[in-house]
């Protein structure tokens, strides 16, 4: 049985762990709202960028002269899965539900018989997808000391991308990130943006426009494709940084919580102890007193 002084100390400890958890969750809430303004402005950019290069590639006629950024290889034996996670942990499961996601494509490729890269985008994914298939990861790219994620950072990492691509290292190219909804709900989302795939017309909408293009269609898609794939990675790190405010947030809430309910049963615990021991001390004193 643990003394008073050792339920003193752990009660103690456990006051320190719960001021540390519930000043991480200020500071959580606090850079949450930065990053969530910050997706929420990337949002319709990258999206209307799908829908206008989706508009000029149905109109290209001569898919051959297509740059290879749209149309891809012509294979899909060789895939780069680009697996976005954080630098930092204690966010509850927001780097594990990636990886998590990323490792099922991988076991269903390899399946098929075909072949794997992992470019990995934050050191806890490469933490977790090292132990099993690090022969895959090609190279770990680290934004720990970034701050504030620019459209630089996106930049750097889509060249490494498409550079890889014109060297014929792969032939398909997935983005993994946790796209940010709110506080307790980031979802795991996979982008295929080598060849990419643009979003489908709905049944009974308006039929867009004909457009007339100058310069041709073919000279456009070779200087906005690149541009795209920085522009998806750029949403994909900004959707990142919001998801692991949020995630962190609740995760130290709970952490807060959980701590003022170990103190509570503590404090409880070291009371009865203390007022057993005092009777026990009472007891013997009132007993020696009747013996003499």
């Amino acid at each position: 049985m643990a003394s008073l002084k050792d339920m003193r100390v752990r009660i103690a400890a456990t006051k320190a762990t719960q001021k540390i958890t519930k000043a991480m969750q200020m500071v959580a809430a606090s850079k949450l709202r930065r990053a969530q303004m910050a997706v929420e402005a990337a949002r319709p950019y990258a999206e209307r960028m799908g829908k206008v290069l989706g508009n000029i590639a149905s109109s290209v006629t001569d898919i051959n002269s297509a740059p290879k950024l749209l149309v891809g290889t012509g294979r899909d034996q060789t895939h780069l899965l680009v697996v976005c996670t954080a630098e930092r942990g204690l966010c509850g499961p927001f780097n594990s539900a990636i990886v998590r996601m990323a490792r099922e494509k991988l076991a269903e490729i390899k399946g098929a018989g075909k072949d794997v890269k992992i470019l990995c985008v934050g050191r806890k994914g490469f933490d977790q997808l090292r132990r099993q298939h690090e022969k895959q990861i090609v190279e770990t790219i680290e934004l720990r000391g970034v701050r504030n994620i620019a459209f630089e950072n996106a930049e750097t990492i889509a060249k490494n991308i498409a550079a890889r691509f014109e060297t014929g290292e792969f032939d398909v190219c997935t983005l993994f990130y946790s796209r940010f909804k709110s506080v307790i709900a980031q979802i795991p989302t996979p982008l295929q943006v080598i060849p990419p795939l643009f979003p489908e017309k709905q049944a009974g909408a308006q039929a867009d426009a004909a457009y007339e293009y100058e310069p041709d269609e073919i000279d456009i898609l070779a200087e906005l494709l690149p541009r795209n794939l920085a522009v998806q990675v750029f949403r994909a790190l900004l959707e990142n940084a919001a998801s692991e405010q949020g995630a962190r947030m609740s995760a130290m809430d709970n952490a807060t919580r959980n701590a003022g309910d170990m103190i509570r049963k503590q404090t409880l615990k070291y009371n009865r102890t203390r007022q057993a021991m005092i009777t026990k001390e009472l007891i013997e004193i009132i007993s020696g007193a009747e013996a003499l």
